[in-house]
């Protein structure tokens, strides 16, 4: 006859308790369910990224743009076969490509690409509005419902540091507005926030989005373009309803230097995010990643982590403007999978 000793009698008549107790919170689980204490678990904010970079450098056109320095050292191309891997452990359900081509036939690249990987919701394509035909390459990409906005930055002037807009680029960006697309710009400078401020007001319903407004470093106190000096752009900016910034770029190179210090202290990233949030609202801010150029700066799960702890003591409500339905409001993609969600008729 088998010997027990006391130690493995206990854990049988434990093991026992166990699965009584399940059998009978099994015949009642209203029994079990009321002496529960765990809280359920918040389903997780989707997230919609709002400006990567795709480029295949082993085409016979190659790539004007390869991304960050560390990512060309160990890859030539960026397509969402690549990136969706990547974002997905993040709680990134989509993305939107942004320009990082000047040449037209580009456009047809990004919307043939993205239109084969339905991760992909959007395309923000190039066209020069200083061209003469830009109306033609606008009503022609326009067709496309993937197409959702254009980034151009070069349409003023800055003689003298006086700033001024381009008039017949600005004819051409109200095109843009009549056809309901987005405005993107970027890299930030004094000159160009001055100038999107300007536009907004030329065009007030043409659709501008800042791009990594986080990344501009102010110059010392008391040379153009200073603390102060930044502030009062960023006032003349909020003041535009028509004009909302990506918070990309937040972990960022000091001076956006190639090989500069990177700035990755929560409290400095925390103070500008709170400055930028206060000035625009919960209704115009935007996510991003900036991807491959954030590469070697930070890890898409570090960028979503950055922000998810800034958002961490907003409501629900806000993380979802931020991450998703201010994206779907300015760019107005449409989901292609069941997991991207999808803005009411009444939110639109």
């Amino acid at each position: 006859m088998a010997q027990f000793s006391r130690r493995q009698f206990l854990g049988n008549v434990a093991m026992a308790g166990a699965a009584l107790s399940g059998g009978l919170n099994a015949l009642a689980p209203e029994a079990a369910n009321a002496q529960s204490t765990e809280a359920p678990v918040p389903i997780p904010v989707p997230i919609i990224d709002s400006h990567i970079h795709l480029f295949d450098g082993t085409r016979p056109l190659g790539a004007g743009y390869m991304g960050s320095p560390e990512y060309r050292a160990q890859s030539k191309t960026s397509l969402p076969s690549l990136y969706s891997p990547l974002a997905r452990p993040a709680g990134i359900v989509g993305a939107i490509v942004v320009e990082s081509s000047g040449l037209i036939d580009d456009n047809l690249w990004y919307l043939e690409v993205c239109r084969g990987d339905p991760f992909m919701v959007g395309v923000c394509g190039s066209l020069d509005p200083g061209r003469p035909d830009f109306p033609q390459y606008l009503a022609h990409f326009h067709k496309d419902p993937l197409y959702r906005a254009i980034r151009a930055s070069r349409f003023y002037n800055a003689d003298g540091g006086k700033v001024g807009l381009k008039p017949e680029q600005v004819a051409n960006l109200k095109l843009l507005a009549q056809a309901d697309l987005a405005l993107d710009t970027a890299n930030p400078s004094m000159e160009l926030m001055q100038a999107n401020a300007m536009l907004a007001d030329a065009i007030p319903n043409l659709r501008i989005v800042m791009d990594h407004l986080p990344s501009y470093d102010p110059a010392p106190s008391g040379q153009p373009g200073d603390e102060r000096a930044f502030e009062a752009v960023v006032k003349e900016m909020a003041a535009r309803p028509n004009l909302v910034v990506k918070l990309t770029e937040v972990y960022h190179r000091l001076g956006r230097v190639p090989g500069g210090e990177i700035v990755k202290e929560y409290e400095p990233l925390r103070a500008r995010l709170e400055m930028l949030y206060d000035a625009f609202g919960e209704d115009r801010v935007i996510f991003g990643t900036d991807y491959p150029e954030s590469y070697g700066i930070a890890t898409i799960p570090e960028e979503v982590g950055l922000v998810k702890r800034f958002f961490a003591g907003k409501s629900r409500a806000i993380n979802e403007k931020y991450f998703w339905k201010n994206s779907a409001r300015i760019y107005k993609w449409t989901p292609r999978t069941a997991e991207q969600p999808r803005l009411s008729q009444a939110a639109n």
